[in-house]
């Protein structure tokens, strides 16, 4: 971090700057030339200098008005066999005295050749020859002639604006970014922007750096801010696409987003201009570019090395950050560094960074340049050459076609956008990551996502910096296969209705006897609830191991339990009293039938067999209700199974269950497996009545009790989440089985099936899910 300048260069006599640096590090003017140590000299290194013994003899002159020093190219002993030539011209850009046949040799052609040269006096005129005969010295006419040339290229340069304060790009696409700046689309380019806070004459600083005064960046005198947004202007002379940015510390209800908005200014930038004018460097300066630097190096270094491999440059957007030049006007008080002639600018910067617990690592380099302003105007002439020097410098940032430079700016605004909520954000630095972090919380434990904004639109799902806890409400437990894990993989397993390997009525009827089944992808079904007797073991003691998962907004949920075993059932009875329906067979002795016959045990005779009682012969009617006999299995009509009696050789324990009025007269061996009957009677019983409530009450009734845990409750559900219509009593609200939402008919006309909640028949779903890809 260097550079230093002064604003004291003004008319002929501000090129005679001190050239030796020894004692004011060449901030002050230039008082004494030594003929011996062929430099110039201010007060204070003439006389540290020359009280030394070797040099207290050189021959020195006291500079006076109108003083021509020696060319500095030809001092040395080049040119003419060591002679020294008077210097005719400055070179502004290069800080250089130049005689005639130097300035021609090194400043006739290449970029040289546009510097800003200043012409000293000419010598006297010899006796004798009158004005007539001379003429203007051709450095002179030079400096006329590319002043005259920049002036004329500058004509048509205005600026645009490419952002608004809402960070909404205003210029939507390449052609149209070129067409704007007006350049060649192959001109390699770099970008120059400036940053400072509100009413410190950015704009104006421009201005003057790259336009020659035009005003291609609006200014004004009034308290309002001039800049609003980001505008933009090309300097054809640089080759530098200029970049004017809203000023800090202003007053805006959007100053999270304009912020934020300056950082991706920053991140496209080869070099910035921190424009401060003040009798002092303030700490709000260093922790800007402090907190600018290590919210680059978080947050916008992955995303420009990918615009960086879409564009394929062969040089990163983001190997180092741009370079930044500190430009300091002050009035009543000195420049950086020139009372401490010992200390180094750049040690007084690091200095100051470390002050404020700032350390500016993203940038390529942080260099300081001032200018102390006793009478207006401004002098911009030193912070020119500094700035061409920096772009002219290519080792850390490569200049790069228009095209490069929008996609980067694109990217970025793609990327870090959208409202900030400000009571959210702690102000403890200028960039938050709050500002570049995506705004999903977790809803059960808290926690914010870690990831960048927009990050769903690369696959990538939402993290959270901490582990959540569980909340009964989101039952966010997922289950993995313990024999999976122990094997070397994590196998996700989701409780469910049936096996994949049953049809819908089997897996119907299994669940009604035999409760939820756990399905390994590896192992099979590794685990059936059966909710409806004892003795059975919970699946995270055997089974499975459990981990406790963040729940974000807009995902799906979990099912880690039967907790919709109800709806699950209501949906399948619907199903199945629907495929009757459709077969002209009345839906609740149909299915009461057909469900008995699938979990009766062998000794059952099937209700399609049973014909007429066994005791009385009565011939059944559709209506009529068949029973069974728990002790032998025949089928009885209501009269002739009145009695209720244990039947424990059954396994049908000593309460009392249904028989035939003979069964004391029966002694009947106990089956193998016995409890087989208990399962299948209490199976029975819970079936008919769960089918019977389900087909001949309407649903409505016990839709509340039935209602998964995800479901949005329909109080809340006051208009269609997909079409927003309201809802009427014409308009019947019906819950998505994959989402929750509540929708109206025409939003769900389809049917698929939900594993992933654990419907394995076809359900119905709305049509934002039923348009997603894969299983669901």
């Amino acid at each position: 971090m260097s550079g230093h300048g002064s604003s004291s260069e003004k008319g002929v006599n501000t090129s005679l700057i001190c050239q030796e640096s020894y004692a004011c590090g060449g901030s002050e003017e230039a008082a004494f030339e030594c003929d011996e140590c062929r430099s110039l000299q201010c007060v204070r290194c003439e006389l540290e200098l020359h009280s030394q013994e070797r040099l207290k003899n050189h021959e020195r002159v006291q500079i006076g008005p109108g003083h021509v020093p020696y060319c500095d190219n030809c001092k040395g002993g080049n040119g003419d066999s060591g002679k020294r030539h008077r210097a005719v011209v400055r070179c502004q850009n290069c800080k250089v005295n130049l005689c005639q046949d130097c300035q021609k040799r090194t400043h006739s052609g290449g970029n040289k050749k546009k510097h800003q040269l200043t012409s000293y006096p000419p010598p006297p005129k010899p006796a004798g020859v009158n004005s007539a005969q001379t003429s203007a010295p051709p450095a002179v006419q030079n400096a006329d002639d590319t002043k005259s040339q920049h002036a004329k290229l500058l004509e048509r340069v205005s600026s645009f604006l490419l952002v608004d304060e809402n960070e909404e790009m205003q210029i939507k696409d390449e052609a149209s970014f070129l067409k704007k700046l007006n350049c060649n689309p192959d001109q390699l380019l770099k970008v120059v922007s400036i940053f400072g806070n509100t009413g410190e004459g950015k704009s104006h600083t421009l201005n003057h750096t790259f336009f020659m005064g035009r005003e291609v960046f609006k200014t004004s005198p009034t308290q309002e801010s001039c800049t609003v947004g980001v505008w933009t202007a090309f300097d054809p002379i640089h080759k530098v696409v200029v970049i004017d940015t809203e000023g800090l510390l202003g007053n805006s209800s959007k100053q999270g987003q304009r912020t934020r908005l300056l950082l991706k200014v920053l991140a496209i930038s080869d070099l910035i201009i921190y424009r401060t004018h003040a009798d002092r460097l303030h700490d709000d300066l260093f922790k800007f570019l402090g907190d600018a630097s290590e919210a680059y190096l978080r947050h916008f270094t992955k995303e420009l090395k990918a615009t960086t491999a879409r564009c394929g440059l062969d040089v990163p957007l983001s190997t180092l950050g741009p370079a930044v030049v500190i430009f300091h006007e002050t009035v009543h008080t000195k420049l950086l560094g020139s009372d401490k002639s010992s200390e180094s600018v750049d040690r007084l910067l690091l200095e100051r960074f470390k002050k404020v617990s700032r350390f500016p690592e993203a940038f390529s380099s942080v260099q300081y340049w001032g200018t102390q302003t006793l009478n207006p105007p401004t002098d911009f002439c030193g912070l020119q050459n500094k700035l061409e020097q920096l772009l002219d410098n290519n080792a850390t940032r490569s200049p790069r076609t228009p095209v490069v430079i929008f996609k980067a700016l694109q990217a970025l605004s793609e990327r870090f956008n959208g409202e900030i909520a400000e009571e959210l954000v702690a102000h403890s630095c200028f960039f938050p990551d709050e500002y570049f972090t995506c705004s999903s919380i977790c809803l059960s434990c808290g926690s914010g996502c870690k990831n960048s904004m927009n990050h769903l639109g690369e696959g990538l799902c939402h993290e959270a910096k901490h582990r959540c806890r569980y909340s009964a409400q989101y039952d966010n437990r997922i289950y993995t296969c313990k024999a999976c894990y122990e094997g070397g993989n994590e196998v996700i397993v989701v409780p469910k209705t049936s096996a994949s390997s049953d049809s819908p009525w089997m897996g119907l009827a299994k669940y009604a006897w035999s409760g939820y089944v756990i399905e390994c992808p590896t192992c099979g079904v590794i685990y059936r609830s059966r909710q409806y007797w004892y003795g059975n073991q919970d699946p995270v003691d055997t089974v499975v191991r459990t981990e406790i998962q963040h729940v974000w907004p807009g995902s799906n949920g979990f099912l880690k339990d039967n907790s919709n075993a109800a709806q699950r059932l209501l949906d399948g009875v619907n199903l199945v009293a629907q495929s009757v329906s459709e077969l002209s067979v009345k839906p609740a002795k149909a299915v009461t039938s057909w469900l008995t016959d699938q979990i009766a045990p062998a000794y059952w005779k099937p209700n399609s067999l049973i014909l007429v009682c066994h005791k009385c012969h009565t011939v059944f009617q559709d209506n009529d209700t068949k029973h069974h006999c728990r002790a032998c299995g025949e089928g009885f009509c209501d009269g002739c199974s009145s009695k209720s009696a244990p039947v424990p050789e059954r396994g049908w324990g000593l309460a009392p269950v249904r028989v035939n009025v003979k069964y004391p007269l029966f002694f009947l061996e106990e089956e193998e497996g016995g409890n087989l009957a208990r399962k299948v009677g209490e199976a029975v019983t819970n079936t008919i009545g769960v089918v019977v409530t389900a087909i001949d009450i309407p649903l409505g009734l016990v839709k509340d009790a039935a209602r998964p845990a995800y479901w949005v409750p329909d109080q809340d559900i006051l208009s269609c989440h997909n079409c927003q219509r309201d809802f009427t009593a014409k308009l019947s609200k019906h819950h998505c089985r994959a989402c929750g939402q509540g929708v109206c008919d025409d939003c769900s006309p389809e049917r698929r099936p939900v594993p992933s909640r654990g419907w394995d028949h076809p359900v119905r779903v709305c049509t934002s899910c039923n348009q997603k890809p894969g299983e669901l």
